[in-house]
């Protein structure tokens, strides 16, 4: 599974929200310069997370983004899910997918289970807090 940029990039923004959290909005423009991300595509990504409950946004002078609860209560995998549409490593995993009639036989489908939880626990047990806290980001990049 490959996380796409429209994932890393909602990270990012809802990192940047964080780290210069002071109450107020802050225009995606400055945003997009921080992080060196199209301001066009940042506008893209910003409705999905409004609608999530992520961020509020206010248009006017004083106007731009900020975070609509505590970065503490923004797990990566809940916005991973929402950028992602879900973290299943193969088909038969997805919320909506058929019954597999090889399931009963499949050898290799305790393992995809395994893998599935594991990523989304992962995912879920680190926070915003947790990554706009990092001071030193040198070993690598979302």
């Amino acid at each position: 599974m490959m996380i796409s940029t429209r994932g890393r990039y909602a990270l990012r923004v809802l990192i940047d929200l964080a780290e210069h959290n002071t109450g107020e909005f802050i225009p995606l423009k400055e945003v997009a310069a921080r992080q060196e991300i199209s301001l066009k595509y940042i506008e893209k990504i910003m409705p999905l997370l409004s609608k999530a409950g992520y961020v509020i946004c206010m248009h006017g002078k004083r106007g731009g983004y900020r975070l609509l609860k505590d970065p503490a209560d923004y797990s990566v995998g809940d916005i991973l899910r929402l950028t992602e549409g879900d973290l299943a490593p193969v088909s038969c995993l997805m919320p909506d997918a058929p019954p597999c009639k090889r399931a009963a036989h499949c050898k290799t489908l305790r393992m995809w289970r395994d893998y599935f939880k594991m990523t989304n626990d992962y995912f879920d047990n680190i926070k915003i807090t947790d990554l706009a806290n990092i001071q030193n980001m040198p070993d690598f990049v979302i």
